[in-house]
């Protein structure tokens, strides 16, 4: 049995049909390509009737060729964002991506503060889109890093691929500017850590092959006196010589740390204090 929608008659019976299919095949988020096939149109056909359907507020555009349904329930508004994890993982098709870094942190609670940009680690290179205020930054990765990896329920009804928490810790020790800086991803160890598979994390540095990650999460884990000792020198064996900073994203400052082979440009200090408050 088709259900009934509420579609506004003066946009005529082709546009009743295709939103109701469209809410029926649950494709709220739709391209043009659907338009044509629902309709049986070519495309300067669908992209005129997309257009008049945006001017009416009855989609809006998130990015050439990508379009979201306003909900009718919301009367004269005329934009609508929806669930920003959706739209980012439409807006890629919904392959070779997961959220990670500082929407990760957001998912799995280990932040205090909202974060406003979507991050979305993925296989190919794309443009920040911004939408309606919402910036959706998308983070060149290469397939080695594409592990730890699970799904999350954005919606009751919508799954996203998300780094697992063990694996959002080692992706912000790679890339800290994407979280926020290095004392956030400190602080999201913290608040999660009893929570967390100590070996895995540890087995996650490893896998990166990254002297910078191994030092840093050694560090941390020292500090906030996380895992056992056997699992800290696990990290501890794999260093070479170099020194690197602790974060990639302050100045070449502080003192040096021998055990981890770290310019501590942020101070243990500093870090615990992070924890505390």
């Amino acid at each position: 049995m088709r259900l009934k929608y509420n579609i506004p008659k003066t946009l005529g019976s082709k546009a009743a049909s295709l939103i109701t299919m469209l809410y029926e095949e649950k494709h709220s988020i739709f391209r043009l390509k659907e338009v044509r096939k629902i309709l049986n149109i070519g495309k300067p056909s669908a992209i005129n009737f997309v257009r008049k359907l945006v001017n009416r507020g009855i989609a809006t555009r998130l990015k050439p060729g990508l379009f979201i349904l306003v909900p009718f329930e919301l009367g004269k508004e005329r934009e609508y964002l929806g669930e920003p994890l959706i739209v980012a993982r439409e807006i890629v098709s919904g392959k070779g991506y997961y959220f990670s870094h500082g929407t990760a942190m957001q998912i799995h609670q280990m932040v205090t503060q909202p974060r406003l940009v979507v991050s979305t680690s993925v296989l190919k290179p794309r443009r920040p889109v911004h939408v309606l205020g919402a910036e959706f930054q998308f983070i060149h990765t290469p397939k080695k890093y594409f592990f730890g990896v699970t799904d999350h329920w954005a919606t009751k009804e919508a799954k996203v691929k998300v780094s697992d928490l063990e694996k959002t810790v080692v992706d912000g020790l790679r890339q800290p500017e994407y979280c926020g800086g290095l004392t956030e991803v400190a602080k999201g160890l913290w608040m999660r850590h009893q929570d967390m598979n100590h070996d895995r994390l540890i087995e996650y540095a490893k896998k990166t092959g990254i002297g910078a990650v191994i030092r840093r999460l050694g560090f941390l884990m020292e500090l906030y006196q996380i895992g056992i000792a056997k699992n800290l020198e696990a990290l501890h064996n794999t260093l070479t010589e170099a020194y690197m900073r602790l974060d990639p994203l302050l100045p070449a400052e502080g003192k040096f740390l021998r055990r981890w082979r770290l310019q501590l440009n942020v101070s243990s200090e500093e870090l615990l204090a992070v924890v505390r408050t």
